[in-house]
């Protein structure tokens, strides 16, 4: 039996509703929530205020529901708010019968609340093995994958999710073990690129007493017990641990992660402030110049120059080495080129496409400007499978990189040669091979966390390498071969 409070168009009075067997029973009113609530309301109603989106407008808000407390308190809280909500549930099977227990109670809740429910089931093991990657991250591909078509057919123009505080602090620790700056300490936004997530401010233990003051039921997921996943074991183990010995810690580093947000706002404001003495813009030749004398006399000259054009494609790394690169130096990123000048730094667009850079989606390689696929295969791997140009295989442990991009050849890069025991320049390589500059500039890198792993149709390098016989690994063909 689940007990669940009603406040809908279509249920307007208090009585006895069965559904499909189980009986669904309508209790308290809201309106008789403690302050608590009254301020968790409050919140969220503001996030999606400052984000533009008014239930005045009438947007139509796509809620993604698991049916867990958290997503359960978001769908209550926005249609308590007179949002315009579509509920989305995905069914990924992997918990048999209690993942059909999670969709049929998000069944009967939306019944009851009268409110649109779409419902995807999906195969993830068969994702898993057609990808190569692992079943967290085949989970989270496919099912922002539908929210993304979801959205678009359904003329939403944002997506809720229910991210809390709790989820930031988390957040938080998982990128400082990964190493990063502001950008990764700060947190998630409370709204992005059409994804709000309005109980950033809110805890769970803000949560859980707000649907006990509506009477508002919710299934929980047993995996979130199981601490062999990151996050679960941040959640389960150590921040309790660090909560009991520093009580408040948890508060403290959403105070921390406030600060930085603060802070990185005011570097954005001291920067535009900077960059109109040191940054020049020609509309006629569409470069950028930036005063090397002004830009050397600033603190940290590298990390000036990459938080001036970090957002073109240049890494921190590139700029560090700019700034002390003797003229002529060139530098490439996506579209544009980095040059050294006597007494600036010219960033220009290149002419022809031979930079561009894509991210590599593994559900979406009909995206990309060439003709890639990524396969597995039960077989015991035979080298006679590859031919190690347009074939190539790797450790299944590859799909555990974080970014693969594809892109074209730059002055610089290096590369490791299957069979070779050190690096070689990959310009090196193609005087090998007899390469014209016109093909040079044409040949596609396949890279993974910034290294590269493929010059495709040329050499595959010795990364990741499959033994004969192993069946953890990933075929890559390139063209129609």
């Amino acid at each position: 039996m689940y007990l669940i409070f009603c406040k809908s168009n279509v249920f307007q009075s208090n009585f006895q509703i069965f559904c499909g067997g189980a009986a669904i029973f309508p209790t308290k009113s809201s309106k008789f929530a403690n302050m608590k609530t009254v301020s968790l309301i409050e919140k969220v109603k503001q996030s999606l205020l400052a984000a533009g989106l008014s239930p005045e407008d009438n947007p139509r808000l796509l809620v993604a529901v698991s049916g867990g407390a958290d997503s359960v308190c978001l769908l209550r809280v926005l249609l308590e708010l007179g949002y315009n909500c579509v509920v989305a549930h995905c069914n990924f099977h992997l918990r048999g019968e209690e993942s059909n227990r999670d969709e049929q109670f998000v069944r009967r809740l939306c019944l009851q609340l009268g409110v649109e429910l779409h419902v995807r089931d999906f195969d993830v093991k068969a994702y898993e093995l057609k990808y190569g990657v692992s079943t967290e991250m085949a989970c989270r591909e496919l099912r922002y994958a539908w929210f993304a078509m979801l959205r678009r057919e359904l003329h939403c123009p944002c997506m809720a999710v229910a991210h809390h505080a709790d989820d930031q602090v988390e957040t938080f620790f998982i990128n400082l073990m990964r190493g990063t700056g502001i950008r990764g300490l700060d947190g998630m936004e409370s709204y992005k690129r059409g994804i709000a997530r309005p109980m950033l401010d809110i805890t769970r233990e803000q949560v859980l007493q707000y649907l006990e003051d509506i009477g508002q039921e919710y299934v929980t997921d047993s995996t979130n017990l199981a601490n062999d996943y990151r996050r679960n074991c941040l959640r389960n183990v150590v921040l309790p641990v660090l909560e009991e010995q520093f009580p408040g810690a948890k508060l403290r580093v959403r105070d921390t992660m406030s600060h930085l947000a603060d802070e990185r706002q005011l570097l954005d404001y001291l920067l535009r402030r900077y960059e109109e003495g040191v940054l020049e813009y020609d509309e006629v030749s569409d470069n950028s110049r930036i005063w090397k004398e002004k830009l050397l006399k600033a603190p940290q000259p590298g990390m000036m120059l990459y938080a001036m054009i970090g957002y073109m494609g240049f890494n921190r790394a590139q700029c560090d080495q700019a700034v002390k690169a003797a003229v002529g130096a060139k530098f490439y990123a996506c579209s544009k080129t980095l040059t050294i000048e006597r007494d600036f730094i010219v960033i220009s667009a290149v002419g022809d496409k031979t930079n561009e850079e894509y991210l590599i989606h593994w559900n979406g390689l009909e995206d990309l400007p060439v003709a890639l696929e990524l396969r597995t295969d039960n077989l015991p791997f035979n080298p006679s499978m590859v031919d190690g140009k347009n074939v190539v295989a790797f450790n299944r442990d590859l799909m555990k990189c974080c970014q693969f991009v594809l892109r074209h050849w730059r002055r610089g890069d290096r590369f490791k040669p299957f069979g070779m025991k050190g690096s070689k320049l990959l310009s090196d390589l193609f005087v090998d091979l007899k390469l014209t500059q016109a093909q040079k500039s044409a040949v596609w890198l396949l890279e993974a966390d910034g290294k590269i792993l493929w010059a495709l149709g040329y050499r595959a390098a010795h990364e990741f390498v499959v033994t004969p016989g192993a069946t953890d690994y990933v075929l890559l063909r390139f063209g129609s071969n």
